[in-house]
């Protein structure tokens, strides 16, 4: 289950764009998360957001031991232990100033430049707790980055999550407003993958591989069960996929209108994700899918 963490200790800001999703405070996160765990939820993804005007050219709150994601992470750890597995979002985009997954100089992003800020928000959040850390950002060479500095801080069973392929997608949008990592210049196509492209997606599947990741992503799912399919063929690695913010509220509009049956609609996109050649699915609707007993 994907969460957004507030950097204060109590809030719930539901997000008008996402219904039924809610971004938490510290404390009301990790009760969130203990009642999901009674449904079976055993593992969460945290997305972070700094503090009103924290935000910088470099992203810096996103390495802090004491931004948002590290503490939720360390929160969950002490009340929970290993019986939530926690995922922790490795980017800057919700950092930066500008909204890029990235270092910017002149209107692009510098790839060399921002991996050691990768790897340091990695090494924050493995400090804090974390079981996986999921690099986001589609930086080429990232995956080696965070892995050497893993081992080299004795992290070694700190496992990475790669979002091996990352389509730049118009389904981004409603969790760019929840995530407020919107970029304020351009956009990300430059770094994030051609939607045709699906050759891509193996070549930087079997990169991520040999840099070191555990499991790999492609993201979204829907209008990319091809590629999963594709990536699947290709790797014996655990393969995840991300139904994200814009699949899962095209739903709910369309299920609040009353134009679809949204338990049957639910169960046959994430069989869908399956039978395409997931091993595991991040998505929105898993609360609200076990709780009322669509699974």
């Amino acid at each position: 289950m994907p969460h957004f963490v507030l950097p204060t200790d109590r809030a719930e800001d539901p997000v008008e764009s996402m219904p039924g999703i809610s971004r938490y405070g510290v404390k009301n996160l990790v009760e969130r998360v203990l009642a999901d765990a009674d449904l079976g939820i055993r593992a969460v993804l945290l997305f972070g957001t700094p503090e009103d005007g924290k935000k910088d050219e470099r992203g810096t709150p996103a390495s802090s031991p004491s931004s948002a994601v590290a503490r939720a992470v360390e929160a969950l750890k002490q009340r929970a232990g290993d019986e939530i597995v926690v995922i922790t979002d490795v980017c800057l985009c919700a950092y930066t100033s500008h909204g890029h997954c990235g270092v910017l100089r002149d209107g692009k992003v510098i790839n060399d430049e921002t991996l050691p800020l990768l790897k340091d928000i990695a090494l924050a959040h493995a400090g804090a707790g974390a079981d996986v850390v999921a690099p986001s950002d589609m930086m080429d060479g990232r995956v080696a980055a965070i892995r050497k500095g893993l081992d080299e801080a004795n992290y070694e069973d700190v496992g990475i999550l790669s979002y091996a392929a990352k389509y730049a997608s118009a389904y981004y949008g409603p969790f760019r407003d929840a995530a407020e990592s919107t970029p304020s210049t351009g956009d990300r196509k430059a770094y994030q993958m051609d939607p045709a492209n699906v050759r891509e997606a193996i070549r930087e599947a079997h990169l991520d591989e040999q840099e070191g990741a555990d499991m790999l992503m492609v993201k979204p799912a829907l209008a990319y069960l091809d590629v999963i399919r594709a990536v699947r063929q290709e790797t014996r690695l655990p393969l995840a996929t991300y139904n994200v913010s814009g699949e899962y509220s095209a739903v709910k509009a369309a299920a609040a209108r009353g134009w679809l049956d949204e338990a049957t609609v639910v169960r046959e996109n994430l069989v869908g994700m399956t039978r395409a050649g997931a091993d595991l699915i991040i998505t929105y609707h898993s609360r609200e899918a076990l709780e009322r007993g669509w699974l």
